[in-house]
């Protein structure tokens, strides 16, 4: 078992990026010494089960400390016989029909037991607190919510450098961000007197009916201004008008702010993976949320989104 092709321009050229490559008949692995596993993205169903030995090979071989896969319902006790766990799910993930399962097998037990114990207490308690509810306040008419077009693929990855010292994918180079949106992903962006000051994504699987809601990111100087909840909305609004079934989020354990906002915008807890994704200067533990388009209210955006070339 071994990559077919290499998926995108910058796969290996950037040094902090790992490789996202294509293997078999279509399932789709990254793997690198920045987030130090191999993750299976995709898998094709050809490709099951002999892919469990592949991405098992490669871990081996490069010294990698985690293999994570995300996985349809029919392939989950093949990698669970195999010695991997459950780390989160997401039920109706592939076309509102079969669930997801995030299975990871450890190599290493320093990496399954570093967990951040500290935050864990604190998603405890805000699970406990069953904070949800629609935020009363509006964006402001000075603000304008944008879908962004290639021409703001420069000032997209500005933007992610200042905020993101590392990152699991080369959000911080203008020719990713212009490849991805002719593939796969949507920006949004809150607009201030011309520029950028906050910055999502929406990642789409359409044979799925699924996108992640990802790339989260603010301006230091503009935080505090509820920016991430109404991007959110304007994506779902977007999203499901295009048929897109299921929403889900891999949000950063530490943050307490965005998991908060994905509560109050209705999201479910799927699970937690461990020590699973290298951002911001280290690797950390991810929150998996999950919602259902059919849950999506239309009222919260007050501004109409602007298409921005």
């Amino acid at each position: 078992w071994f990559p077919r092709i290499m998926k995108g321009s910058n796969a290996g050229r950037i040094v902090m990026a790992d490789s996202i490559e294509v293997w078999g008949k279509g399932s789709l692995v990254q793997h690198g010494q920045m987030n130090n596993r191999v993750y299976l993205m995709k898998l094709h169903k050809e490709d099951f089960p002999g892919i469990i030995e592949g991405v098992s090979r490669l871990a081996v071989e490069h010294g990698y400390t985690k293999i994570f896969c995300k996985v349809p319902g029919w392939a989950a006790p093949r990698f669970i016989s195999d010695g991997f766990i459950t780390e989160a799910y997401i039920p109706g993930f592939y076309n509102q029909k079969e669930t997801a399962f995030f299975v990871s097998k450890f190599l290493s037990s320093d990496r399954q037991l570093g967990i951040e114990h500290e935050d864990l207490l604190n998603l405890s308690q805000l699970l406990k607190g069953k904070e949800n509810g629609r935020d009363k306040r509006s964006l402001g008419k000075a603000y304008l919510i944008k879908e962004l077009g290639p021409g703001y693929a420069e000032e997209i990855s500005s933007l992610y450098r200042q905020v993101f010292e590392t990152y699991p994918f080369a959000i911080d180079q203008p020719e990713y961000i212009r490849e991805t949106m002719q593939d796969r992903i949507t920006y949004f962006g809150v607009e201030y007197k011309g520029k950028l000051v906050a910055l999502s994504s929406a990642e789409v699987d359409r044979e799925a009916s699924n996108a992640e809601m990802t790339d989260f990111a603010t301006l230091p100087a503009c935080r505090g201004n509820n920016f991430s909840l109404f991007l959110l909305s304007a994506m779902e609004e977007i999203m499901a008008s295009r048929g897109i079934k299921t929403f889900y989020t891999i949000a950063r354990l530490a943050s307490g702010p965005m998991n908060r906002s994905f509560l109050k915008m209705g999201y479910t807890y799927g699970g937690t993976l461990i020590k699973n994704t290298n951002i911001s200067g280290s690797i950390e533990s991810m929150n998996v949320w999950y919602k259902s388009s059919g849950k999506v209210k239309y009222a919260r955006t007050e501004n109409h989104l602007i298409k921005g070339l």
